[in-house]
This record gives structure tokens, sequence and C-alpha cells, in this order.
């Protein structure tokens, strides 16, 4: 395996290439990823200036996977911008391919670690940020792997309005766990459950994920935190 292939940056491990992509969809990544890329070295200090139509506020995804979310919080929210991060060019290419069949105009990509992206976005720039089943490195020697680190929070918190919401979902438990006693040891996040479905249920508007449905199938539940930026 090629260190290209593989590789840790920051908070990203994995492989970022799979099964050898179609031609429309390498055609894709190729023609349309430069125009919709995040530049780090030249993010605006208004996140509205990155997209083409007017936007309220921008909302971050950290791991669009398929691309179902993305695609459909962008199509039902059209003066909310979107940034979604995928290192996965599989996933990529899923969320270029949504992105020109829907004709979105709100929506723009990052490829690599989003821990690059946080460091360069302006402070308090977020209206929310999405964490949605990530990668759980169910193994305790791989738990340091994990996207949720006591780092990785006070960048998302940085990034964030006050106020603001940080969402996780996750089917593994001890990854809900995990998450749960590093958000509430966290001097910038408030957990906004008050009682057991306010994690247990989707939130309102929820479309479902291919990997949401698959760990349905296959005996496992859902939970969905929400925490306050303070």
């Amino acid at each position: 395996m090629s260190d290209e292939a593989m590789r840790y940056e920051g908070s990203f491990f994995g492989r970022r290439r799979g099964k050898p992509l179609r031609a429309g969809r390498a055609a894709l990544i190729a023609d349309d990823l430069p125009e919709l890329k995040v530049d780090l070295a030249a993010v605006p200090d208004d996140l509205g200036a990155l997209f083409p139509v007017p936007v309220r506020e921008v909302r971050l995804e950290i791991g669009f996977g398929g691309a179902e979310h993305l695609l459909h919080e962008a199509t039902q929210n059209p003066d909310v911008g979107f940034i979604g991060v995928e290192p996965f060019l599989a996933g990529l290419a899923k969320g270029l391919a949504g992105i020109e069949r829907l004709g979105l105009r709100n929506v723009r990509l990052y490829d690599d670690d989003a821990t690059q992206l946080l460091d360069a976005l302006p402070e308090a720039s977020l209206a929310r940020v999405d964490l949605l089943y990530p990668d759980p490195w169910p193994k305790t020697r791989h738990w340091k792997r994990r996207f949720v680190s006591d780092q990785n929070l006070g960048r998302i918190a940085r990034a964030l309005k006050a106020g603001a919401p940080f969402r996780f979902a996750s089917d593994i438990d001890t990854y809900v766990a995990w998450t749960l006693e590093h958000a509430r040891r966290s001097p910038d996040f408030e957990w906004t459950a008050a009682k057991a479905d306010d994690w247990r249920r989707p939130w309102a508007g929820w479309p479902g994920t291919r990997y949401e449905a698959k760990a349905i199938r296959e005996g496992r539940r859902g939970n969905y935190l929400v925490f306050r930026r303070l």
C-alpha cells in the first residue's frame, strides 16, 4: 500500500482510494472539484463569500459519506451555505454527482483532513457543525484515532458561533459514551438533552443515511446528540 493511498494527517487515518472510479465520476472530480473546493489559502472572513448565491449562515458537515444528508440539507435550505468534508474519493464523487444533478449552488467541498479546514476557518463563523456516523474505530487500541478528541472539540468550538449546535450521531455505544465524556468535560459545550428521546430519536427533518440503514438492519440503534457552544 502506497503512502499516498494510506496516510495520517492530523485526524485522518485510512485509505483514500478504494475501487477505481467510473469514468464519469473520475471526470467530476477532475473537472468540478477545483471549482467547488475551499481554498485554505484564501478563506474569506465572511464565509458567505464562498458561495455564488446569498446565504444567511454557513454550516459544516464533517465526513459526509454518500452525501445523502448533505444534499438533503442543501436542497431544503437554499439560503444556507454548506461546506462538506470527505477525504474518500468514492464519497466525494457521489457528492459532486448530486450537486450537479440537483443544480445546487450553496455547497462547497473539502477533500482532505477536516482539522486543516477547521484551523483555517474564521473564529465564530459557523452556525452548525455535524459529525454523522463517523468511523468508530471500535478496537480499544484505535480509540485515539476517533475524530472526537479534546483538541478537535476545541477546534470545532473556535469555529462555531456562540449558542450554535455541534451535532453527533453514531450507532456505536462506546463512541457515544466517548463523545459524551469528552464534550461534557469541555468548557466550550453543554449537552442539550433533557430526556432520553432527545438522543434516541433522529432530529426533525432527518433524511437518514445508507450507513444508518445498514446499522438498523444489523440490529444497532442510532444515537443523536446535540451540544451547544457556550
